[in-house]
């Protein structure tokens, strides 16, 4: 009776590890490659998928994104200079039939194939456009990458370039390249500015040279500007039309005095003296 009693206990315990291996639950992101007797058959899932012991094999796939860090690359640019390149892929797969039938590790191959992708299409670069343009060189990347999983049923959605270390002697003659352009650029503005300055000056003096009364304005404005000043001494010439008309006066009151027969000279000198004697010696 104990016999027969372990041996109910040996077959239920058989069956209930039978049963757990013919039952698989697989998840709404998952689908399962089913293979009986190693021919594939229809794909699984989601949900509860019921196997043969013993005879079928399932292989789980996931559908979600996967986030694949791709390691530092040492790159070569076009314009040999050298530099470490890091960046992160995204894929998922899209067919997981192709995904386990047509390559061994579809992650592991992915990822080799990143990293040559990588190191070819960023050596045909130069460095400018590796700082610079990096949203074409992922587009770049993201197209050669995909064209060669395709077959997998591998899809690479995108590639970004995360960072870009170059020799710190290459730093140092970047900067000074910025800073020259930096200083082109002022010296641009400053000249621009002087242009502008130079255009007003001249439409200003042609205005002034239509109306001579602006130019004395101008004067007045400027020496009221110079006397603010503490500590100055201002020496400027007096303009010839203020004083044209004080020397138009006096040329008149000499012609009519010479007109009369009055000297004029003598009058201002006054009075002639009668000539002292001399001693005799």
């Amino acid at each position: 009776m104990t016999t027969i009693l372990v041996i109910l206990v040996i077959v239920v315990l058989l069956a209930a590890t039978l049963a757990a291996s013919a039952v698989r639950v697989l998840r709404e992101y998952e689908r399962g490659v089913l293979f009986r007797l190693g021919r594939l058959v229809e794909l699984r899932g989601p949900g509860l998928v019921l196997l043969i012991p013993a005879i079928d094999r399932m292989e789980r796939v996931s559908l979600r994104t996967v986030t694949m860090n791709i390691p530092v690359q040492e790159v070569i640019t076009r314009d040999n200079v050298p530099a470490k390149v890091t960046a992160v892929a995204y894929f998922r797969v899209i067919d997981a039939d192709r995904a386990i039938v047509e390559v061994e590790d579809f992650f592991s191959a992915t990822l080799q194939i990143a990293q040559t992708t990588l190191r070819s299409v960023l050596g045909k670069a130069e460095l400018d456009a590796l700082l610079a343009e990096r949203e074409q060189l992922n587009e770049d990347l993201q197209k050669v990458i995909d064209q060669q999983t395709e077959p997998w049923g591998v899809k690479v959605t995108t590639v970004e370039i995360k960072d870009v270390e170059i020799p710190s002697n290459m730093q140092r003659a970047i900067a000074r390249q910025a800073e020259a352009e930096r200083e082109r650029r002022a010296k641009i503005i400053n000249a621009e500015a002087e242009f502008q300055a130079s255009a007003k000056l001249a439409e200003a003096a042609d205005v002034i040279s239509r109306n001579p009364t602006t130019l004395q304005l101008r004067y007045l404005q400027t020496l009221g500007e110079m006397g603010g000043e503490s500590n100055s001494t201002v020496v400027f010439p007096v303009p010839l039309d203020l004083i044209r008309p004080f020397l138009a006066s006096g040329n008149n009151a000499d012609r009519s005095a010479a007109e009369k027969g009055v000297d004029v000279n003598a009058f201002i000198q006054g009075p002639a003296r009668p000539a002292t004697p001399q001693a005799g010696r």
